[in-house]
């Protein structure tokens, strides 16, 4: 009697102990150029030459009420200064990094190596039902808080004792004298964690043994099966800083987004539509879905899915961040400038750009 079998072979990189193996990683070349945000327009656009901006957003800065060539020159002076933080942004955040590290004493060193007693209970069981041999996407979801928006789940991810350690950690190092980055662009106040050290021992073992899993089996459409790098931050809203956030979508494949929390009122998110490669649907013409966000619980999504965070009312909220890449999907295609990258060099994981995938499929089928 004839079996017949298939084999799914798998090319993959060696991984060394800081996670993202004998890879190097790319940023496109379009981060020089585009998807910079005018915070006083809440505007995101691309700039080439003077000639091309005013052509492409002169009428809608108008329109936004940029009206004076004075406030348009002001335009083009933050626009200048965000392209000369970007092209010495891989630079001055490997010296900030070092400097961290030579200066910079830890009030909880713990929290920088994941330990199992961090996680949730629930989160341990959803992830080990990911990793059982039957599982289907129906039957994961089907142990997940599913929202009113499309393919956004909800489920607690840390503990409320680490969540407060790690809260105390990071305020404990945002008043001290260590230099900070900020996390990008529409983001004033946070830590970049790569910086601060937490990429080796937490998030990329948090990424490769817990959430890989889940991804795989929730979003293998857009690269969920094949994460191989990520960006990993904090943001903090404050009633005298950052409100809110604007409507936008992420630099990922895959988001997770963790409230640590602290005591805040409102500051919910919201979901609109996925993104769209050649336009994107305004704000005021996109149905969204609201989700309250509790303390240790993550929503994961996809990167595209276009979101934003309204405004919190009083007090102040932290939530970590990942941005989870696979160079598999956007080696084809820059998710930020829809088109072929053009690879620049980068440190660490860069944004998640390779030279050639880092995971490559083959199918071969035997009669036997």
């Amino acid at each position: 009697m004839s079996v017949a079998w298939c084999v799914n072979v798998f090319l993959v990189t060696t991984m060394t102990n800081e996670g993202k193996g004998n890879q190097q990683f790319y940023i496109c070349g379009c981060f020089r150029t585009d998807n910079i945000f005018l915070e006083d327009y809440k505007l995101h656009v691309r700039f080439m030459t003077e000639e091309q901006f005013r052509r492409d957003y002169e009428a809608l800065l108008k329109s936004l009420g940029c009206v004076t060539e004075q406030q348009f020159e002001d335009v083009l002076n933050k626009i200048s200064q965000e392209v000369d933080r970007r092209m010495c942004l891989a630079a001055t955040s490997a010296d900030r990094a070092v400097i961290i590290k030579a200066t910079y004493r830890p009030l909880h060193p713990h929290v920088y190596h994941l330990q199992e007693t961090f996680l949730a209970p629930e989160f341990k069981h959803i992830v080990k039902f990911s990793q059982s041999r039957n599982v289907t996407s129906q039957s994961l979801c089907d142990l997940l808080e599913k929202e009113t928006a499309a393919r956004v789940y909800r489920f607690p991810v840390f503990t409320k004792s680490f969540c407060d350690d790690l809260m105390d950690e990071l305020e404990h190092f945002e008043r001290s004298a260590a230099p900070k980055g900020r996390p990008n662009t529409m983001n004033n106040y946070g830590i970049l964690l790569n910086e601060l050290g937490f990429d080796e021992g937490f998030v990329t073992p948090l990424r490769q043994q817990y959430l890989h899993s889940l991804t795989t089996v929730l979003y293998p459409d857009c690269g969920g099966h094949s994460l191989d790098s990520h960006k990993a931050f904090v943001v903090k809203y404050d009633i005298n800083e950052d409100l809110d956030l604007s409507y936008h979508y992420d630099n990922a494949e895959v988001t997770l987004n963790v409230s640590l929390s602290r005591d805040f009122t409102e500051g919910n998110l919201y979901f609109g539509d996925m993104r769209q490669v050649h336009f994107e649907v305004p704000l005021n013409e996109t149905e969204c879905s609201e989700i309250e966000h509790r303390a240790g619980e993550g929503i994961l999504h996809r990167g595209q899915h276009m979101h934003g965070a309204l405004p919190i009312s009083s007090g102040q909220r932290w939530n970590l961040i990942i941005w989870m890449r696979s160079s598999l999907e956007r080696n084809k295609l820059c998710p930020m400038c829809n088109r072929r990258p053009v690879l620049v060099e980068g440190e660490g994981f860069a944004d998640g750009f390779t030279k050639q995938p880092t995971l490559l499929l083959g199918n071969f089928c035997q009669l036997t």
